[in-house]
């Protein structure tokens, strides 16, 4: 006996299908369609149902809800569905329940596509959304299916306002779940296989910027944030349609087909450069989708804390009887950082009165005092940076000193070149970073983009060598060590073959450009075409043989501290990969106890021939 939704994920795939010529299309009104596709079958299904047990259902007090996905009208070709069977104790047993249930759950389950699914009074939702924050954020999005309807809609109201009511208690809480998603999954932007769902930028922040509107606290953005949302749903649609399952990761298999599907495949390119190029086209595309989605989450979420802030009275009683009050309302605090840029409310804002147009060291002012003092640059102060006067040809003592403190910030360097990444600054800096930027490795030992994996090496070189000489670096040498972390791989170019060598092409232009003396020219240039070679020797060549030391030595200008520098350099590229070759995704580094015995091994020798 078949019944509603019998194959109802074969009747998603067919309406997901691509247009003729393989390019899907109209994702949105796609979506629409499955949304009215699945509401139908449901409530016939419930029809079905409710004729089939051997009782009668009441009228009131029972009812069939939608969260999740389909409850957003934004259910994919494989998505799960979540349900809801919503009652009140006295309208039916729990022997009727249960045979209700089970005539809704297995056809279900038959249905080729995943269930999720609940049976709860209205007492108990509450208590569950008022314990479970996933939960609670769920059911912001409610759409009532079949029977009760009323009964839903007021579990749903009652739900909404106690949210509401909680939200200034449960923000933290809900910006602590994005931060623990963030370091569990990382950023959308800088991943070579990100998850598109759970990823900072994904689709996860959407619905936490929705959460934070639906608390009344903050507005949520509109126009390009919406795009962004629409694009990246697209791109999951296209994965489920690729990969025949509800995932949200984008892997290596996928890639190529979900590009193509996208519309990034130029069919004027010979095959094999048309999917490399396609897959480099959609991740490009990514890395803009998800600091759009990112940076609206993170604006909402500022704007909702500093709501909070100024809820609470600013002056009291005693204030007005203070006589440095003068009995009125005091005015907000600063604290300096650096000239024109202060903290206000736990951010970097720019000082009252500073004009960004009219300062060209302002962002670089602004990058360093929020790496150094490990806080968020406001998103509206950030957005004025874009006006600064920047010019990559223009570069004083001043800006190169900024510059270098900022790179030799350490880990918080990270937050902050992805706030300035967003407003296209580190680009305007460099121009030639431009071509590296967003790109994924073709390395199956890379788990982040080219750009990211470059500013990670850059949080692992500290000042004191992890060589066996232990040396502590003077300014120049720390300064040549630091830019050619930053600028190692700015070689990864399409179609290069040595990027070691294409990079040291561009290294020398671009420091003497921005103004560096020239012994840290070249030092860092002769890393950056060296940054390869301790690894490569240590794991292909015998460092017993006199010929292989005095070989290294030699392309070192036999320089004992260039030598630390290269050791440190690879121990940073080796360990900031994110992956070890063979795995998909994994947290583990590509630097073992083995590989750092084999190159201190190749250190050792190169050493005793300097």
């Amino acid at each position: 006996m078949t019944s509603a939704v019998d194959k109802l994920k074969a009747r998603f795939m067919d309406l997901s299908q691509p247009d003729g010529d393989g390019i899907y299309r109209n994702g949105a009104a796609k979506r629409a369609a499955r949304t009215e596709l699945a509401v139908g079958a449901l409530r016939q299904l419930w029809a079905e149902a409710t004729a089939g047990v051997s009782f009668d259902v009441p009228s009131t007090g029972i009812g069939l809800a939608a969260v999740g996905s389909l409850a957003r009208g934004q259910i994919g070709p494989s998505s799960d569905i979540d349900l809801v069977i919503i009652y009140e104790p006295h309208a039916v047993n729990d022997q009727q329940l249960n045979e209700l249930a089970n005539k809704i759950w297995y056809p279900m389950w038959d249905s080729g596509l995943d269930l999720d699914h609940s049976v709860r009074t209205r007492q108990q939702c509450e208590a569950v959304t008022d314990k479970d924050l996933p939960a609670a954020m769920g059911w912001l999005d409610v759409l009532p299916l079949a029977g009760d309807t009323g009964l839903i809609d007021a579990t749903a109201a009652s739900i909404l306002e106690r949210w509401r009511k909680a939200a200034r208690k449960r923000l933290p809480e809900l910006l602590e779940s994005a931060e623990k998603r963030l370091n569990e999954f990382g950023r959308l932007p800088y991943l070579n296989q990100p998850d598109i769902k759970e990823t900072r930028g994904g689709l996860r922040d959407s619905v936490l910027v929705s959460a934070l509107a639906a608390s009344w606290l903050a507005d949520r953005p509109h126009g390009a944030y919406d795009e962004a949302v629409e694009a990246l749903l697209d791109v999951r649609d296209c994965i489920h349609l690729v990969a025949n399952k509800d995932t949200n990761l984008l892997l290596p298999p996928y890639q190529a087909k979900v590009a193509a599907m996208l519309g990034f495949a130029d069919p004027t390119l010979p095959e094999g450069e048309r999917e490399a190029k396609s897959i480099e086209d959609l991740q490009t595309r990514l890395a803009r989708i998800g600091r759009t989605i990112a940076f609206s989450l993170d604006s909402t979420a500022s704007r909702a804390e500093h709501s909070l802030t100024h809820e609470k009275p600013r002056f009291s009683f005693f204030q007005m009887m203070n006589p440095r009050a003068g009995g009125k309302r005091e005015a907000p605090t600063f604290e300096v950082l650096a000239p024109g840029v202060v903290s206000h409310e736990r951010e970097v804002v720019l000082a009252p009165g500073v004009d960004p147009s009219r300062d060209a060291t302002l962002a670089l002012r602004v990058a360093t005092a929020a790496a150094e003092f490990e806080l968020p640059i406001n998103p509206a102060t950030l957005t004025n940076l874009r006006r600064c006067p920047i010019r990559d040809s223009v570069w004083s003592g001043e800006a190169r000193d900024l510059f270098v403190r900022l790179l030799a910030s350490g880990p918080a360097l990270l937050d902050v070149w992805d706030e300035l990444d967003f407003v296209d600054i580190p680009g305007r800096w460099i121009p030639e970073w431009l071509g590296i930027r967003n790109r994924p490795s073709a390395s199956a030992a890379h788990r982040y983009t080219i750009d990211r994996h470059s500013v990670e090496v850059v949080t692992r070189l500290g000042r004191e060598s992890a060589a066996a000489s232990g040396e502590r670096y003077d300014d120049a040498h720390y300064t040549a060590l630091l830019l050619a972390g930053l600028l190692h791989d700015i070689g990864k170019r399409p179609f290069v073959t040595d990027h070691a060598a294409e990079g040291a092409k561009h290294v020398p232009v671009i420091l003497k450009r921005m103004g560096f003396d020239r012994d840290v020219v070249r030092w860092a240039t002769v890393l950056v075409r060296e940054h390869l070679t301790l690894s490569e020797f240590a794991t292909g060549r015998n460092p017993s043989d006199p010929s292989v030391g005095d070989e290294l030595a030699g392309r070192l200008d036999h320089d004992l501290m260039l030598l630390d520098m290269l050791f440190d350099l690879t121990r940073a590229d080796g360990s900031s990969l994110g992956a070890t070759a063979g795995e998909q995704i994994t947290k583990q580094y590509g630097w073992s106890k083995w590989r750092e015995s084999l190159v201190r091994a190749m250190y050792n020798a190169t050493r005793y021939h300097m």
